[in-house]
């Protein structure tokens, strides 16, 4: 399985809603004993953990695609999940599905582009802004609620563990979040 946390390179994202998927990518890293493997074609971060990978894309958010499809196909990789914000999705919820639409997210966009939409998806809810000339900005501005974001990390990040040998129904049932607070 090839777990793809989405987000933007560089210090200056990294506490930013577009970023919640490096941020799970990087909770998986701290609980697993993984290691990076060096390839330039790669175009991102690539660590190989037991039995699964763990992709940060550093081509920042609209050519993720690229970066996905490479480790796909080097690894032959059938089975990919991606971790995202989700702006139709009040703050610090959680969803799962398989496939769909990409909401006009340009992350899975590109990933759709490049290997199909049939791959899982940990949708990450970061509220929207209530005016979509606001989303741009509202997306690449830093977290400031801070309630729950330590908890909905590591549940996001435990259901990705689960994912990786349990149907996604039952990781659904179990780990989705409709409404904040989570404490």
């Amino acid at each position: 399985m090839l777990i793809v946390g989405l987000g933007n390179p560089g210090p200056s994202y990294a506490n930013t809603r577009h970023n919640v998927g490096f941020m799970v990518a990087d909770e998986l890293l701290r609980r697993h004993s993984c290691r990076r493997i060096e390839k330039a074609s790669f175009e991102g971060e690539l660590f190989r953990c037991d039995d699964f990978f763990i992709l940060k894309p550093l081509t920042f958010m609209n050519l993720s695609g690229r970066s996905v499809l490479a480790v796909k196909n080097f690894y032959k990789i059938d089975e990919v999940l991606v971790v995202h914000d989700d702006l139709d999705l009040p703050f610090c919820t959680l969803r799962f599905k398989r496939g769909g639409g990409h909401g006009g997210h340009n992350g899975l966009k590109s990933v759709d582009a490049a290997i199909g939409k049939d791959y899982l998806r940990v949708r990450m809810g970061i509220g929207h802004p209530g005016d979509r000339s606001r989303v741009s900005d509202y997306v690449l501005s830093p977290f400031e609620e801070n309630d729950c974001m330590e908890a909905w990390i590591a549940k996001a990040a435990d259901a990705v563990e689960a994912l990786r040998d349990t149907p996604l129904d039952r990781v659904a049932s179990l780990y989705t979040i409709k409404q904040m607070p989570l404490q």
